[in-house]
C-alpha cells in the first residue's frame, strides 16, 4: 500500500489533475482547486482518455494538491471562498440571499455540501427551460439526505440586497427554494456547458458534475458515497423509493415568510364544480387548498400545515398541493400533493383526506390506533411494492387530468415526464419521457384544457411565471392547472400578484374575487408555536427571538378575571370584515384555566388545532357547567370591531394563587384605505405601507418586498393582507384573601382588566 501512495505522488507530480469523467468544460481564468488552464493546455486535457459514469453522466474530481506556476495566481479559490463567507451575511464581494442572521452557524464545514452553481440567468427567468428540473434533483436530494448542506452560489451585478434581481426572488418564490443562496459580483468561474453541481466533504477534493447531463441517480450516488464513511449517519432509503416522510422540523423559504402573511401565498392551481357553484384554489406556499364559491365566500379548507399526514380536513397535512379535478359521482376531489410527491383524494361528504399514490402495505393491513403512533414516531413508511415503478421515481407532479377511461395523467411541471395511473388502483401504468409521445397519449386534453387561455390578454398571461412551455403548438400550455371556465367568465390564477382574477367573456374586462368569511381559514399555521417552545427561553418574561406585539403584568386577586383587549389596527388600513373566532386562539398556563366559550367548543373544534382541542378538554374538567355559563352570559367572550373603530377580543380566566400567563395570538384581515389618486408614486407608497405590515420586525428588507408587490402591477388597494397579533399577559396572583369570621372561609374575586394595544 506505500508503494502505492509513493507511486501515486510521483505521478501527481507530472499529471496534476485526475479525470474521472468527461470534463465539464471549464474556460476562462482559472481558480486554485481547478488546474489553471492555458489554450495549449486545454487542447490536451480534452484529448485525455475518459471513462463515462453511470446514465450517461461525467463527473470530475480535481486534486487540490498545488502546482508551480510561471504567474501567480490572481483569483479567489471557490471553496475558500464560500468557507469564508458561511458566517459573513455580507461582505465586500458577496452577500446572502434567503438567509436569516440567526442561521449563521448552521453549516458544519467537516460536513457534506451541495452547491448549485450558476444555474440562474439574471436578465430572464422564462429562458431557463430546464431550470425547474435543477431544483427538483435539489431538493429531492434534501429530502433524501437529510444532513446535506446544500447552497447556491451566484453571480450577480449587484451584492445589494435591494437591488437583487426581482426574477430572482420570484424564482426563490415560485420553486420553493429553502437553501441559501451566495450572491458574488466576482466572476469566480464560468461553465462552457451550463450550470453545475459540486459535491464535497469537509470543503476538499470537489466532485463536479455538469447540470445538463447530470442523471439524479448519480448525484444520488455521489452523495450516498460521501455519507458511507460516516457511521453515525442515516440509512438512506432505496432511490427508487419516491416516498420519504417530511423532517419534522419544517423549514420555509426565508424570503416567504413576509409574504405569507398574504392572504394568498403563490396561488397556483384551480378547479371547479360548476353546479356545486364550488372552485378548488391551490394556495400552494400555504400548503392548503381552499374552497369558495362564485361570490367569493369561504366554504371550506382542506389543510392545516406543512406536512404529509391524511385524515380531517382539519388535521390533514399537504405539501404543495397543485392541480386537481372533481368526480361528481364519488363527491371527491382528486388532487396533486407535489412535494408529498403523491396523488391525494380529498371526501367533500365524510370531510377525509386520504392518499391514493403511494400506497402502503402497512396501512392496507392496519388502519388503526398503533399504526398511526408508528407513522408519527417513524421516519418513512415501506411502500407498497406493487405501486412502484422500478424504472423511474414519481418525484414533483404537478398536472393533473383524467382519461375517459379512468386513468389519471399526471404530468411535472417541465411536461418531461408523464405518469399513467390507474385511477382505481394506484398503480403506475406507464411512464413516458418523450415529448413526442407525451403529445400522442394526451396532448388533445392539454389542448382542451389550456383554451380558456385563448380569451385572455396575451400581454397578461406573459407576466404569469409558468407561461413557457415546451410544447410550440400549445401557447402558455404551462398555465393549464391555473385557469378554468365558469359560465361567462374564465377565472385564472394570478400568482404573481397573489390573487385570483376572472374575465368576463361577454365584457372582456377583469375584475379580482372579492373574498369574504375569513374565519373559515381558521388561525394561520406559523403564527401558533409548540408549548416547549413558548415555555422556553424568556427575557424579562418575553420570548426571545418571537415578536410579541403587546406584553404587560398584572398582580391581581386569585378568582374570575375579565380581560377585553381592545386594538388600534395599523394605520391607513381597514378591516376587510369583523374579526371572527376562528381566527383568535387563546392559551392560559401556569396558574390560570381559560374558560371563555367553553360552552361553544363544541361547534368549534374543527377549526382548532388537534392539540388545542386536547388542551381545551382537560381545562374544561375542572370547573363547573354552571361556572362557564355564567361567565360566558356575561358577555365576556366576544370578537369584533367597536364604534371607535378599534377592535376587542374577549377572553376569561379563572386564575389561582401564583404565576400565571395568558397568550392571545389573532389573524387581522386587512386591506388598505382607499385613495383618490392611483399615480406611480403612490403606489409605491401603498406598496410602501403593506410592506411594514406584513414584516413588522423588518426581518426582511423593506425595499425588496416593495420591489416584489409592484410586480404584480395591481391596484394595491385591493390586495389583502394579514396583521398577526401576538399579546402575552402575565398575573401574579396573591393568596385568596379569607373571610372575618371564625371559619376563615375563602373569598373569590372577580377581577376585569383593559389591554390598549397599537399596532
Amino acid at each position: 500500500m506505500s508503494f502505492r501512495f509513493r507511486r501515486l505522488q510521483q505521478i501527481s507530480r507530472l499529471l496534476p489533475q485526475f479525470y474521472r469523467g468527461n470534463p465539464c468544460g471549464l474556460f476562462g481564468r482559472s481558480i486554485d482547486f481547478f488546474a489553471t488552464y492555458s489554450n495549449s493546455s486545454r487542447n490536451v486535457s480534452t484529448s485525455i482518455n475518459t471513462r463515462p459514469e453511470q446514465g450517461g453522466c461525467f463527473g470530475e474530481r480535481y486534486s487540490t494538491v498545488s502546482e508551480t506556476k510561471k504567474k501567480p495566481l490572481s483569483e479567489v479559490d471557490l471553496l475558500s471562498f464560500i468557507r469564508s463567507s458561511l458566517n459573513k451575511p455580507q461582505g465586500a464581494s458577496h452577500c446572502w440571499l434567503n438567509k436569516t442572521e440567526d442561521s449563521n452557524n448552521d453549516f458544519k464545514e467537516d460536513g457534506i455540501f451541495l452547491i448549485l452553481a450558476g444555474v440562474y440567468c439574471e436578465d430572464s427567468l422564462s429562458t431557463q427551460d430546464d431550470i425547474v428540473i435543477t431544483f427538483e434533483k435539489v431538493k429531492s436530494l434534501q429530502q433524501r439526505h437529510p444532513f446535506l448542506q446544500v447552497l447556491a452560489f451566484q453571480h450577480s451585478r449587484s451584492i445589494c440586497i435591494n437591488n437583487i434581481s426581482t426574477n430572482l426572488i420570484q424564482m426563490i418564490i415560485k420553486e420553493y427554494i429553502t437553501f441559501p443562496i451566495l450572491l458574488s459580483n466576482k466572476h469566480i468561474f464560468e461553465m462552457a456547458k451550463g450550470p453545475c453541481y459540486i459535491i464535497f466533504k469537509g470543503f476538499k477534493n470537489p466532485l463536479i458534475y455538469s447540470e445538463k447531463d447530470t442523471d439524479l441517480m448519480v448525484l444520488d450516488k455521489a452523495v450516498s458515497d460521501l455519507n458511507v464513511q460516516d457511521e453515525e449517519k442515516p440509512v438512506i432509503s432505496n432511490m427508487k423509493s419516491s416516498w420519504v416522510k417530511p423532517i419534522e422540523g419544517f423549514k420555509e423559504p426565508y424570503l416567504s415568510s413576509a409574504l405569507r402573511n398574504l392572504l394568498l401565498s403563490f396561488p397556483g392551481c384551480i378547479s371547479v364544480e360548476e353546479s356545486g357553484d364550488r372552485f378548488f384554489l391551490s394556495d400552494v406556499n400555504h400548503h392548503r387548498i381552499i374552497i369558495f364559491n362564485s361570490v367569493g365566500k369561504f366554504l371550506d379548507v382542506i389543510g392545516s400545515s406543512p406536512g404529509f399526514e391524511d385524515g380531517e380536513f382539519e388535521s390533514a397535512m399537504l405539501m404543495r398541493p397543485a392541480a386537481s379535478f372533481y368526480d361528481a359521482s364519488e363527491d371527491c376531489l382528486y388532487f396533486v400533493d407535489s412535494e408529498n410527491h403523491a396523488i391525494r383524494k380529498a371526501d367533500m361528504e365524510r370531510r377525509i383526506v386520504e392518499t391514493i399514490y403511494p400506497r402502503s402495505d402497512a396501512n392496507k393491513k392496519n388502519n388503526g390506533l398503533w399504526r398511526w403512533i408508528l407513522d408519527k414516531i417513524w421516519t418513512k413508511r415501506d411502500v407498497d411494492s406493487k405501486s412502484e415503478f422500478a424504472s423511474e421515481s414519481f418525484l414533483f407532479p404537478w398536472h393533473l387530468m383524467r382519461s375517459s377511461d379512468n386513468n389519471l395523467f399526471v404530468l411535472n411541471r417541465s411536461f418531461g415526464t408523464l405518469w399513467v395511473m390507474d385511477m382505481a388502483s394506484g398503480l403506475i401504468r406507464e411512464v413516458v419521457k418523450e415529448p413526442s409521445k407525451i403529445l400522442e397519449i394526451c396532448g388533445e386534453m392539454i389542448l382542451e384544457k389550456s383554451i380558456p387561455l385563448k380569451q385572455i390578454p396575451t400581454d397578461w398571461l406573459q407576466q404569469q411565471l409558468d407561461a413557457n412551455c415546451p410544447f410550440e403548438k400549445i401557447p402558455y400550455a404551462g398555465l393549464m392547472s391555473s385557469v378554468a371556465a365558469y359560465q361567462d367568465h374564465v377565472v385564472v390564477c394570478n400568482a404573481v400578484g397573489q390573487m385570483v382574477s376572472k374575465f368576463s367573456r361577454k365584457s372582456g374586462l377583469i375584475s379580482i374575487f372579492q373574498f369574504s368569511n375569513f374565519g373559515i381559514l381558521g388561525l394561520p399555521y406559523w403564527l401558533s408555536f409548540p408549548l416547549e417552545r413558548v415555555s422556553a427561553v424568556l427575557v424579562d418574561g418575553v420570548l426571545s427571538g418571537i415578536h410579541i406585539d403587546h406584553f404587560e403584568r398584572f398582580r391581581l386577586l386569585p378568582g374570575t378575571v375579565d380581560i377585553e383587549l381592545n386594538i388600534d389596527i395599523p394605520q391607513h388600513t381597514n378591516l376587510v370584515e369583523p374579526l371572527q373566532e376562528g381566527c383568535i386562539w387563546r392559551q392560559a398556563r401556569g396558574a390560570a384555566t381559560e374558560i371563555s366559550g367553553a360552552v361553544n367548543k363544541a361547534t368549534s373544534t374543527e377549526k382548532v388545532g388537534a392539540a388545542q382541542q386536547w388542551y381545551d378538554e382537560i381545562d374544561s374538567l375542572s370547573f363547573s357547567v354552571q361556572e362557564i355559563e355564567s361567565s360566558t352570559e356575561n358577555g365576556s367572550m366576544h370578537a369584533g370591531e367597536g364604534q371607535d373603530g378599534k377592535v376587542r377580543i374577549g377572553c376569561t380566566v379563572n386564575t389561582s394563587p401564583g404565576a400565571s400567563e395568558v397568550i392571545i395570538y389573532a389573524a387581522l384581515y386587512l386591506r388598505l384605505k382607499r385613495s383618490p389618486t392611483s399615480d406611480v408614486d403612490d403606489q409605491v407608497k401603498k406598496a410602501t405601507r403593506i410592506a411594514d405590515v406584513l414584516d413588522p420586525t423588518r426581518k426582511v428588507s423593506r425595499d425588496l418586498l416593495v420591489k416584489l408587490l409592484l410586480t404584480s402591477n395591481s391596484n394595491m388597494e385591493e390586495l389583502i393582507f394579514i396583521r398577526p397579533l401576538h399579546v402575552k399577559l402575565k398575573f401574579d396572583c396573591l393568596d385568596h384573601p379569607k373571610a372575618d369570621n371564625h371559619l376563615k372561609d375563602i373569598i373569590l374575586t372577580d377581577s376585569s382588566v383593559n389591554v390598549n394595544v397599537v399596532l
